[in-house]
C-alpha cells in the first residue's frame, strides 16, 4: 500500500512538471505567433533605416583602368595601386601597445621624417579614445606600403595589430613625350583625348564590398568582404609611335620657340594603313613654354589657305580639263574676278599646271577652278562630298569638328566664292581630315580612315586587331594621282618648298600660307602649313604642319615656318630605314636608340619559383607574366629595376606581381 502511494505522488509529481512545461512551451509558442503577428504588422523599413542602413553600406569597390599603350608596347597611361594606412586603437591590447610603441614611433619618424614625439602623442590620444579607424597616412605607392606593414604592431595584421589598409587606383601618365591634351581623360564628367576614345574598353566594371559605421563620417571595410569582385579594364594598344611622337613633338616645338608662334599641331600617318603614328598639339602657355594641352588638330576648323589648292586641283585633274600642258596666265599676279582682288605673292607670267602648285598661285589656281566650274559649281563640290569634305570624320576620338564648306545653298555665296573656295577660303576643315587627304594621293587614291587603335588586349590575349578602313576607293584618275605626285614634287625641288630640298630624301608637298580674322582690325594674323608625304616615289608616311600667329618679323610663309619641321620630321623618321640622309637632320635626337634594341629572352616559372625579371625591358616580360597566367601591376617604363615577389619565391597562379621599370 505504501509502495503504491509512492508510485502515485511520483505520477502526479511527473503529469504536474509535464503539464507545466506544457503550458511554457505553449506560451513561448503564442509569444513566437504574436511576434511574426506583431512583424508582419510592423513597418520593417523603418527599421531596415533607423539600424540597418544606417551602421552598414554597400560601397563600390573600383575597377582597375586598362593600360594604355603606344604602338611599340611603351606604356602611355597606366593605373597604379595607392594604398590608404588607417588604425584600429581598439582592437590593439595595452601589452603590444606599450611594449611596441617606441619602435612603432621610432619607424615611422624615420619614413616620414617628422619627429616620433609628434608620432607618441597622437597615438596615446587616439588609443584613449579607442578610436577605431583613425588615417595615418594615405597615397602610399606599393614600396612604401610594403615597407610600413613591416613595422612593430603593423606586422600582426588587422585583428592584432589594427593596421587596416584600404586600396585605391590612380591614373598616371606614363611619359612625357605625349602630353595631356593628346592622351586625355575620363573622369565621369568629361572625355576627351585617347582616353576617352577608347574608354569603353579600358573601362573595367566596377565590384562592391561591405562596408561599417565608424562614427559619423567614417565607414571601414569589413574584412574587404566583397559583394562582387571588381573586373579590370582591357589593355589598349594604339597607333602612336612614341620614337615618331618625340620627334614631332621636338621638331614642332623648336620651331613654335623660334618664331614665338602662339601654338601648333602636327599630324603623322602611315600611308599604307591610315595608322596616325604621331599627333602632336603645342600651345604656348607663358612666353617660350608650350604645353600639349588642347587638340587643335580635331577641335579647331581653319580656312586652310594653299594647302587646299592641292584638293581644288585634284578635282579639274580627274574630270580630265586640265594636264600636263596646261597653262594658265596670271599677268603680272593680280586678277579682279566678281569684283574680288586676287593677288600672288610669287611673281607672274604664264604657269603651267606644275607651276601653279609649285609656286602657289592664287591667281592660276582661281582662273582655273572659275573657267571650268562657275557655270556648274555644284559639279566641283560634288569632288569634295566624294572626298568626304563635308562630312564630319567617324573617328574613335571625341571632339572633331564637322567642316563647313560654303555651297550655292548658303547664304555667304556670291559670284566670288568658288574662286575663294579654289585657293582656300571661304572653306573652315580641320587638321586631320586634310592629313586624310594627303594620305590618300600619296596612296595611289586610295583614301582610309585615320585608324588611333591598333589592338586591345585582356589578360595577355588579343581580343581585337584593327583593321584599315576604305573612306574612298578610289580618290581619282590614276593619270590625275601622278600628276599631282609630280607637282607636288616639284613643288618641294623647285618651288614654294624648295627650302627643305635634299637630293637624298625625295618629299613632295604644299605649302599654306593663310591669313585669319582678317576683317578685324590690327597687325594681320597667319597660319603658317605644309602638307605632303615621304618619299615621293614610294610614300611611306604623310604628314600635316600647321603653326599659328608666328612673329610676322620673324616671317610667316609656310615654307619659312612650317616646311622645316616637316624636313626634320622625314629625315628622323627614317633612322628606321635607312636613307643617306644629311648629318644636320640627325641634331637634337631625343631617343635614346639603344633602348629601342630587345632582347629576346624567354620567361619560365619553374617549381612554381618566381623567376628574376630585373632588367629585362618591361613591354617584353609583362606580357610574358600574363599569358602564363599571373596578375601584374607596373609602374614606369623601360627596363625592370626592382620585383615582388623576389626571385626564388614560391607562387601560385592568378598571382599578383609588382613591377617598378626605370621611369
Amino acid at each position: 500500500m505504501q509502495k503504491q502511494n509512492e508510485y502515485d505522488n511520483k505520477r502526479k509529481k511527473t503529469l504536474r512538471w509535464g503539464y507545466l512545461f506544457a503550458v511554457g512551451a505553449l506560451c513561448v509558442f503564442v509569444l513566437f505567433i504574436g511576434r511574426i503577428i506583431l512583424l508582419q504588422n510592423t513597418n520593417v523599413q523603418e527599421i531596415k533605416d533607423d539600424y540597418i542602413n544606417n551602421n552598414y553600406r554597400t560601397a563600390t569597390l573600383k575597377a582597375a583602368r586598362g593600360n594604355l599603350y603606344a604602338s611599340d608596347g611603351s606604356i602611355l597611361a597606366t593605373t597604379v595601386m595607392r594604398y590608404d594606412v588607417f588604425l584600429d586603437f581598439k582592437t590593439i591590447k595595452d601589452t603590444v601597445y606599450y611594449n611596441n610603441i617606441g619602435a612603432l614611433t621610432d619607424s615611422l619618424s624615420k619614413m616620414f621624417g617628422k619627429p616620433r614625439a609628434e608620432f607618441r602623442k597622437k597615438f596615446d590620444e587616439q588609443k584613449k579614445k579607442k578610436n577605431q579607424y583613425y588615417t595615418l597616412v594615405r597615397g602610399l605607392d606599393f614600396d612604401q606600403y610594403d615597407r610600413i606593414r613591416k613595422f612593430p604592431i603593423f606586422k600582426r595584421g588587422k585583428n592584432k595589430g589594427g593596421f587596416i589598409i584600404d586600396r585605391n587606383f590612380k591614373r598616371e601618365l606614363a611619359t612625357s613625350e605625349i602630353g595631356a591634351g593628346t592622351i586625355g581623360i575620363d573622369n565621369g564628367v568629361a572625355k576627351a583625348g585617347l582616353e576617352g576614345a577608347f574608354s569603353k574598353y579600358l573601362t573595367g566594371t566596377d565590384g562592391q564590398r561591405l562596408e561599417q559605421r565608424v562614427n559619423s563620417s567614417q565607414w571601414k571595410p569589413i574584412d574587404f568582404w566583397k559583394v562582387k569582385e571588381p573586373t579590370d579594364g582591357q589593355d589598349v594598344y594604339t597607333t602612336l609611335d612614341l620614337r615618331i611622337q618625340d620627334i614631332a613633338h621636338s621638331a614642332l616645338e623648336k620651331q613654335l620657340i623660334n618664331f614665338e608662334a602662339k601654338h601648333g599641331t602636327v599630324i603623322v600617318m602611315e600611308v599604307a594603313t591610315g595608322k596616325v603614328r604621331a599627333m602632336v598639339n603645342l600651345r604656348e602657355t607663358e612666353p617660350g613654354v608650350y604645353e600639349d594641352a588642347y587638340n587643335y588638330g580635331l577641335k579647331d576648323n581653319i580656312e586652310p589657305g594653299s594647302t587646299f589648292k592641292t584638293i581644288s586641283l585634284l578635282a579639274a585633274m580627274d574630270d580630265g580639263f586640265i594636264d600636263e600642258n596646261t597653262t594658265v596666265n596670271v599677268g603680272n599676279g593680280v586678277w579682279v574676278y566678281a569684283k574680288q582682288r586676287i593677288s600672288d605673292g610669287h611673281g607672274g607670267g604664264t604657269y603651267d599646271i606644275s607651276d601653279v602648285l609649285a609656286k602657289s598661285s592664287n591667281v592660276g589656281t582661281a582662273k582655273l577652278i572659275t573657267k571650268y566650274y562657275a557655270d556648274k559649281p555644284e559639279i566641283f563640290l560634288d569632288h569634295l562630298r566624294r572626298w568626304k569634305l563635308f562630312d564630319k570624320m567617324d573617328i574613335e576620338l571625341p571632339g572633331i569638328t564637322k567642316p563647313r564648306i560654303l555651297t550655292p545653298k548658303s547664304k555667304s555665296w556670291n559670284a566670288a566664292t568658288l574662286a575663294s573656295i579654289g585657293y582656300g577660303y571661304a572653306t573652315n576643315i580641320n587638321l586631320l581630315q586634310l592629313a586624310t587627304f594627303y594620305n590618300g594621293v600619296a596612296n595611289k587614291g586610295k583614301m582610309l580612315k585615320p585608324i588611333f587603335i591598333d589592338k586591345i588586349m585582356k589578360d595577355g590575349k588579343t581580343i581585337f586587331e584593327a583593321k584599315e578602313e576604305v573612306m574612298v576607293k578610289k580618290m581619282a584618275s590614276d593619270k590625275a594621282i601622278q600628276m599631282m605626285t609630280s607637282a607636288l614634287t616639284k613643288a618641294v625641288e623647285k618651288g614654294t618648298g624648295k627650302s627643305i630640298f635634299t637630293p637624298n630624301l625625295r618629299m613632295a608637298g604644299k605649302t599654306g600660307t593663310a591669313r585669319f580674322e582678317y576683317w578685324l582690325p590690327g597687325p594681320m594674323k597667319y597660319r603658317a602649313s605644309f602638307a605632303g608625304f615621304y618619299p615621293a616615289d614610294n610614300p611611306k608616311y604623310t604628314c600635316y604642319v600647321m603653326i599659328s600667329e608666328p612673329n610676322v618679323s620673324k616671317g610667316f610663309y609656310g615654307g619659312t615656318v612650317s616646311a622645316p619641321v616637316f624636313k626634320e620630321i622625314a629625315g628622323k623618321t627614317f633612322l628606321k630605314t635607312p636613307q643617306n640622309v644629311e648629318k644636320e637632320m640627325l641634331v637634337d635626337r631625343k631617343v635614346n636608340l639603344n633602348k629601342m634594341v630587345e632582347p629576346n629572352v624567354k620567361i619560365a616559372v619553374n617549381n612554381k619559383q618566381m623567376p628574376s625579371v630585373v632588367g629585362l625591358i618591361g613591354k617584353n616580360a609583362i606580357p610574358q607574366l600574363e599569358n602564363l597566367g599571373y596578375r601584374v601591376d607596373f609602374k614606369g617604363v623601360g627596363r625592370i629595376k626592382e620585383q615582388f615577389p623576389l626571385e626564388g619565391t614560391t607562387i601560385s597562379k592568378n598571382q599578383r606581381i609588382y613591377l617598378t621599370l626605370q621611369n
